[in-house]
């Protein structure tokens, strides 16, 4: 892992600076609590591939981690996918209350943004990347897959096209957003394009993968409520079969050593991350 320690001493500070309350509690609760940290990993070896010092990453970094954070404190509110698990302990909105989970989400989004403004780069560098942070994890992004999952549910006609729109907004935007950050902080914008397809198919393997794991270890190994099932949404496992599933997830894995290829940069950091994300079990 790429400044470990570095990047968590730098998380914990930026979402407990300030007067202490409960909303900062909440906020501090979910973001602190050892996640995978995959979004700010992807920025750091992007950086690192161009030759540059991962650090200057850290405020939109930290961004990205907490606009996750709170899309998944929001996702799991009874009115979304009412989890009362998240990461191997309660969710948010159990360990305090439902009005503190939206605030505590509120926060993190609104904090975000303040975070990313620090950013040590050129002012239209750091524009463009608050631009990034907005649009992908806004209703173009993220919202918008979120919008889309919801719809899915007990939809006996959903297609695997829709299954397709649902990963690449709901999932893929994010996983994008530090790539793209990362060519923008060093002055690479001509990778963006491959960066962006790059982007959709970690996304779309990734949400493939969960959906495989959602059906073949328990909740306790998952680290999280398996609730799919029990709000009859539909997946590619459902839709598809396991099998045709893992076929998936290794079809957008050579498609995604193809495009790497093409990349302006030593993709060694970057393929050692995902690497790891294709052979992760939880």
């Amino acid at each position: 892992m790429i400044l470990q320690k570095e990047f968590e001493e730098y998380l914990k500070n930026q979402v407990l600076e300030g007067n202490p309350h409960r909303t900062k509690d909440a906020m501090a609760y979910s973001l602190l609590d050892g996640g995978k940290r995959v979004r700010p990993q992807l920025l750091f070896a992007t950086l690192l591939g161009y030759g540059m010092d991962p650090k200057i990453g850290f405020p939109c970094a930290c961004a990205i981690e907490m606009i996750h954070t709170y899309s998944l404190i929001h996702d799991d509110l009874p009115a979304m996918d009412n989890d009362d698990m998240r990461r191997g302990k309660p969710s948010n909105h159990k360990a305090f209350d439902e009005c503190t989970a939206i605030l505590a989400g509120d926060g993190l989004l609104t904090r975000a943004f303040e975070v990313a403004c620090l950013t040590q780069a050129d002012p239209s560098s750091v524009l463009s990347c608050i631009q990034q942070l907005a649009n992908k994890a806004g209703i173009e992004g993220m919202i918008y897959g979120q919008e889309l999952d919801i719809l899915g549910e007990n939809n006996p006609n959903i297609t695997y096209q829709d299954l397709l729109d649902i990963d690449e907004y709901k999932t893929a935007k994010l996983l994008t957003l530090p790539l793209v950050i990362g060519a923008i902080l060093a002055g690479h914008k001509e990778d963006i394009p491959a960066l962006e397809k790059i982007g959709y198919s970690v996304g779309v393997q990734f949400q493939i993968q969960d959906d495989i794991l959602d059906v073949t270890i328990s909740s306790e190994q998952f680290g999280k409520s398996t609730s799919d099932q029990a709000n009859n949404k539909s997946t590619f496992v459902s839709l598809l079969g396991l099998e045709k599933a893992k076929q998936m997830v290794k079809d957008f894995d050579c498609q995604l050593k193809e495009d790497i290829q093409t990349l302006h940069m030593n993709t060694s950091y970057l393929e050692e991350i995902f690497h790891l994300l294709l052979t992760r079990t939880h």
